[in-house]
């Protein structure tokens, strides 16, 4: 069989250095397709990022030759960068070092999607601390 195929979903979870709410709503669409534009530039598929103001959940299509700390390294330096340069804020937007990666199979791809879609949702019944802690999400079926 010629050629290479994979399925390889993840999700990429960091969160603002000492936590900080500094993500703000003005320019958080923004900040999510400037992500998603980097995963792209790295040939990966961008499935949804999204987040809270002090978060970012980046769920992604994985090709096998690149390194998720690659990925995920390029993803902080340049979304950092990117804030920082459009002076969005007082002071400067730094992640906290380190990262969560989970794995999910093909038939979660609709789970983990909506669950990263709802955020806010989410996060007024659970704390990112308690879910992070315990597990991202429980997948169905």
């Amino acid at each position: 069989m010629p050629g290479t195929y994979s399925q390889i979903y993840i999700q990429v979870v960091f969160a603002v250095k000492g936590r900080e709410n500094l993500i703000h709503k003005e320019w958080k669409d923004e900040l999510n397709k400037y992500i998603a534009g980097i995963v792209k530039n790295k040939e990966q598929k961008p499935i949804i990022i999204n987040g809270m103001p002090d978060h970012i959940h980046a769920f992604i299509g994985l090709r096998p030759s690149m390194k998720i700390s690659d990925l995920v390294r390029d993803i902080k330096n340049n979304s950092s960068n990117f804030v920082n340069e459009k002076k969005w804020m007082k002071g400067k937007l730094c992640w906290q070092e380190g990262y969560g990666v989970f794995s999910y199979s093909h038939s979660h791809i609709e789970a983990v999607y909506n669950y990263i879609l709802n955020q806010e949702e989410h996060h007024r019944k659970k704390t990112f601390r308690e879910e992070y802690t315990c597990t991202v999400i429980q997948p169905t079926g």
